[in-house]
């Protein structure tokens, strides 16, 4: 297994826990990949940064944070 794809799974278990998080706050319906797709979005002018900023981005991601994009994407008709 390369190192990105070891990378990869762990960050994709992060947003999986983030996900699981919301959920237990009552946000039924988040999954791992609207975590990514929120946090990845910050990166799309700058690039991807190092490993230790997305997972620091993923575990400090907010519900309130998360739903703000959810709502201001939604209204732009865009998504994340």
């Amino acid at each position: 297994m390369t190192e990105e794809l070891k990378w990869d799974a762990e960050i994709e278990e992060l947003c999986c826990s983030k996900a699981e998080e919301f959920r237990m706050l009552g946000y039924e319906h988040v999954a791992g990949k609207d975590v990514w797709e929120c946090v990845s979005a910050r990166y799309a002018k700058t690039g991807q940064p190092a490993l230790h900023r997305i997972v620091n981005d993923i575990l400090s991601l907010k519900a309130t944070q998360f739903m703000n994009a959810l709502t201001l994407n939604a209204m732009k008709g865009t998504g994340f």
